[in-house]
């Protein structure tokens, strides 16, 4: 295993944010930065050979702070939408930023965690070569409650899989629902859209929503509908229809329940791409995730892309969104002194 440190840009403030490559035997690689431990690049081989970078991303660190998508982004504290932008600890409200619709809160914004250096250590284990990520969260932070210490590391092993590990402990009970924000498109980064590749998710439900994509805490059955993704599907097949999430989202960007036990790290969905034979799996021990076809995306990519709607697609894996308002959902909440830990698996292979 090897890898390397490179300059990526210059905040700012004058600060250098650097600009990691870490790299396999097999001549796969996987490159972040320590501005907010975004993961830039996953460069894996087709059928013949031939290795392309999978994964959606901007071309300069001024790009990654500017523009909309969050592309590879670690999110935190908690991902995906939080209704009415508040939630309940321990009887007392907290308010936070309501910066999707002038109503709920998404991806802990607007002061999100990609816009901040993260402390960076880099390692060999018998795995693969590992890079963390370190964050200090002050009590108040995005409008969460406790001190919070963060960890995200990136493993890339000798099998072709990149595995994330997320940690947290806070000296208050609080929220911890992490999640990366990368969009996938298997033929390439930049070869357009997604919708002749196929996907298959483990799960027989999912979250409804309201007109906002606020779950109502209702989980609905897959089958007989366009959501149903229990067997291999072209992402493009049904997503049209005129089905009411399918319309309320403008595409799929909704929250799969997942059939695994509670806690098992499982394989839970995959994404096949037949022309090119390249093949995702990802495992994960959290209750859900959320697939989402690159509805609104736009602007300018690496390499000269030039990214819309469909370009890709993202499993982020998940606590469900806003579970921490619905009890009957399992809870982000990360009780005092204890330590959150999740691990979610890429997995790259051939057909």
């Amino acid at each position: 295993m090897a890898w390397k440190k490179e300059a990526y840009g210059t905040l700012a403030n004058g600060v250098q944010a650097d600009r990691y490559t870490l790299i396999n035997s097999n001549g796969v690689s996987a490159s972040f930065t320590d501005l907010g431990g975004t993961w830039l690049t996953m460069i894996v081989p087709d059928r013949e050979g031939n290795r392309e970078d999978v994964l959606l991303g901007r071309a300069s660190l001024e790009e990654c702070l500017t523009l909309s998508g969050h592309m590879g982004e670690i999110i935190g504290r908690s991902a995906n939408r939080i209704g009415n932008a508040a939630l309940t600890i321990n009887g007392v409200t907290y308010h936070l930023a309501a910066n999707s619709g002038g109503i709920n809160n998404l991806h802990s914004g607007p002061d999100f965690y990609r816009d901040r250096l993260w402390d960076t250590q880099v390692e060999e284990t018998e795995q693969g070569t590992k890079i963390s990520f370190s964050l200090h969260s002050p009590d108040g932070d995005q409008g969460y409650p406790g001190n919070a210490d963060i960890v995200v590391s990136y493993l890339l092993t000798e099998d072709n899989a990149l595995r994330l590990d997320y940690y947290m402990t806070a000296d208050a009970d609080t929220i911890a629902n992490f999640t990366n924000h990368a969009y996938f498109n298997l033929a390439g980064h930049d070869t357009g859209d997604v919708l002749s590749q196929k996907v298959w998710i483990d799960a027989d439900f999912f979250t409804d929503t309201d007109e906002n994509s606020v779950p109502t805490g209702e989980l609905v059955p897959v089958k007989g509908t366009p959501m149903d993704f229990t067997q291999l599907k072209a992402i493009g097949q049904d997503l049209l229809e005129n089905y009411e999430a399918l319309v309320i989202g403008n595409g799929y960007d909704h929250n799969w329940a997942l059939n695994h036990a509670p806690g098992e790290l499982a394989l839970s969905a995959k994404a096949v791409d037949e022309a090119s034979g390249r093949v995702m799996e990802v495992y994960t021990d959290l209750p859900g995730v959320q697939f989402y076809t690159a509805n609104s995306l736009g602007g300018a990519g690496k390499d000269g892309a030039e990214y819309g709607p469909r370009s890709g697609f993202c499993f982020e894996t998940q606590y469900f969104p806003d579970a921490v308002n619905k009890p009957q959902f399992a809870s982000p909440i990360l009780k005092k002194g204890e330590e959150y830990h999740t691990t979610t698996i890429y997995r790259f292979t051939l057909l």
